[in-house]
């Protein structure tokens, strides 16, 4: 979620040069099984975790002050549907060799969570491919194929295996797990405190 990404920039601005990091997004599926149609997303909730529309609508409400706090606007009223996003990863693992991974990762945020556009449909995704900057006839060639798909599903495995089976989850240096809708001051005390061991280290 891009409010995510914004919350670790925001800590990570705020230690300004005491800790420089490198952002790198990881393919997770929330619905791995959803169909190619997508589903209602106030029936997806209700169905997985038995919430009712008061409570979807509470949640939204919720989500759409935090995330207006940041400078991200979600429309739900556009966002209607959840999708598959299988296709979305292979994209955002080919974008990361190309050094445009974060690009992409935020339009595509704001094509599905803003403008409500179907982030599993090929001709969405090869255009905000395209308006990143990235190869759009490049884009629909993997599309078209399974270029990337067994990296992805190979690192899918990999942090499921590690326990990841929630977002938003950040891991730092491969080591150390920090979970849930957390501000950015937990980050930025946590960063904080992971670089000062290194930073005794090289004093």
């Amino acid at each position: 979620m891009r409010r995510r990404t914004q919350i670790v920039e925001t800590a990570l601005a705020r230690l300004g040069p005491e800790v420089s990091a490198d952002l790198h997004f990881q393919p997770f599926e929330l619905n791995p099984q959803m169909g190619p149609q997508g589903q209602d997303i106030a029936e997806h909730i209700a169905q997985k975790y038995g919430s009712s529309s008061t409570d979807i609508d509470r949640s939204q409400e919720a989500l759409k002050a935090r995330g207006d706090a940041l400078g991200f606007h979600f429309d739900f009223k556009r966002r209607s549907r959840i999708y598959n996003t299988f296709d979305a990863h292979r994209l955002l693992h080919w974008a990361e060799g190309e050094g445009k991974q974060h690009e992409l990762k935020n339009a595509l945020f704001s094509a599905y969570f803003t403008e409500g556009k179907d982030p599993s449909n090929h001709a969405v995704l090869a255009s905000v491919a395209a308006s990143v900057g990235l190869d759009e006839k490049r884009a629909q060639q993997i599309l078209a194929s399974n270029e990337f798909a067994a990296e992805v599903r190979e690192r899918e495995r990999y942090y499921t295996g590690l326990g990841i089976h929630a977002v938003p989850s950040v891991i730092v240096n491969d080591r150390h797990l920090i979970q849930g809708g957390q501000p950015p001051e937990v980050f930025e005390q946590a960063l904080r405190q992971l670089a000062a061991p290194a930073s005794r280290q090289a004093g």
